[in-house]
């Protein structure tokens, strides 16, 4: 384990989201990025705090993108149908 290595902050959140939106145990991140189970579990803590209004916010975003999808589905499904209502009208 390292333990004198300073890690960033991306380091940390990404680790921390493993934990809590991906769902992989503490003890499996720890092992695969190399730091102790205690260093996960304060970046947890710390960075918990901040994220509960990103979780808001990523979660509008998840919608937003699933209606620009939908919407664009739409959109690509009335030009087919518009080309082709102006190809018989000839």
């Amino acid at each position: 384990m390292v333990s004198s290595t300073k890690f960033s902050d991306d380091f940390k959140r990404d680790a921390v989201a493993q934990i809590t939106e991906r769902g992989y145990p503490v003890r499996e991140v720890a092992e695969r990025l190399g730091v102790s189970q205690y260093s996960l579990y304060s970046w947890k803590k710390k960075f918990a705090k901040a994220s509960s209004g990103d979780a808001e916010k990523e979660a509008e975003i998840r919608r937003l993108k699933r209606e620009l999808l939908r919407v664009t589905e739409e959109r690509d499904i009335l030009k087919k149908a518009t080309a082709y209502f102006a190809r018989d009208a000839k």
